[in-house]
């Protein structure tokens, strides 16, 4: 049962070291937001954005966060949606369910990292060392040798 059925977001540069229940503290700057978790448990919760993670969502007045967040690491394990900052209880999930959606997640990470990788760099075999002449200099600048 969750305690928070709201949550009124505030956009920070910094989150701050003691949040408040009922607040997302939303950071552009660094691309995350967190709150205190909506059971009351009273532990952290936060939800980096990035493609493979999750999505904030802002319509002017209120804030989303897709997809739903899953405290499955907290001794509470609860599980809900952030809609239009109304907090929406979600499924219960088996020990099954949670070890699957941790490999999903985990394989969507990697993918996206791979992705964004910058391509290795490749080096040309050194040219031996001596005397060219300049025609043989140009030639090589213009690709031609």
């Amino acid at each position: 049962m969750l305690k928070q059925n709201r949550l009124d977001h505030q956009f920070v540069r910094h989150v701050p070291e003691k949040l408040e229940q009922g607040k997302l503290y939303v950071s552009m700057d660094y691309a995350t937001a967190s709150h205190l978790c909506c059971c009351g448990c009273g532990e952290e919760v936060v939800t980096p954005f990035a493609p493979a993670q999750w999505k904030v969502t802002f319509d002017g007045e209120t804030v989303s966060l897709n997809p739903s967040v899953g405290n499955w690491m907290q001794k509470c394990r609860s599980h809900y949606v952030i809609r239009n900052g109304k907090v929406i209880e979600a499924g219960t999930w088996s020990d099954d369910e949670i070890a699957e959606g941790l490999a999903n997640d985990r394989q969507a990470r990697q993918e996206m990292f791979k992705a964004k990788s910058p391509p290795r760099a490749t080096f040309a075999a050194p040219r031996p060392l001596g005397k060219e002449s300049r025609w043989a200099k140009f030639k090589g600048w213009l690709g031609l040798s």
